[in-house]
């Protein structure tokens, strides 16, 4: 027999596409009055949700959305953090940070401290998972679902072409 854990799923693909439709309408609430935003993921796995909430957003709204992808460094998150965008593309305009998965909040603290020093209109963040193990004053403005797990269980995000699944490992 195979003794190897199977990983919970939290999250089928069927609900994961509902809770991206759901945060694609937050998205478009909070920017109703703007013509266009930007969706900043962080790379790699956030990155992967910013382009499927782009999908979303685009679907459902008059919204130009620009994806901006935001390099940080995970091992050493005081390592300068790097976007796809310049700041003169991103200044003054609404923006959305997405990650997949908030844990302590260290990466998505350090991708919000990057974009502190340029003037926007407004700054959101969205994760699909958040953990409630913070670390660091950060919070997910939009978030697929909320989970209280032990520390020892590691939530991830699982990408594939056509599908995306949350899982508990």
């Amino acid at each position: 027999t195979n003794m190897q854990q199977e990983a919970t799923v939290i999250l089928n693909n069927k609900q994961t596409s509902h809770k991206i439709r759901r945060m694609a309408y937050q998205v478009y609430e909070t920017n109703a009055n703007e013509t266009e935003v930007i969706i900043a993921g962080i790379m790699k796995n956030g990155f992967l949700l910013a382009k499927r909430l782009k999908r979303e957003v685009e679907k459902i709204s008059p919204l130009t959305v620009t994806l901006c992808e935001v390099f940080v460094d995970k091992k050493t998150p005081t390592n300068p953090v790097t976007t796809s965008l310049s700041i003169d593309e991103i200044k003054n305009k609404s923006i959305v940070l997405v990650d997949d998965v908030l844990h302590s909040g260290t990466t998505l603290i350090y991708g919000v401290k990057h974009f502190l020093d340029v003037p926007l209109k407004q700054f959101k963040t969205a994760v699909l998972v958040d953990r409630n193990h913070k670390k660091y004053p950060v919070k997910a403005d939009f978030k697929g679902i909320s989970l209280s797990t032990s520390l020892n269980e590691n939530v991830a995000v699982q990408f594939d072409r056509n599908s995306c699944t949350a899982v508990l490992e």
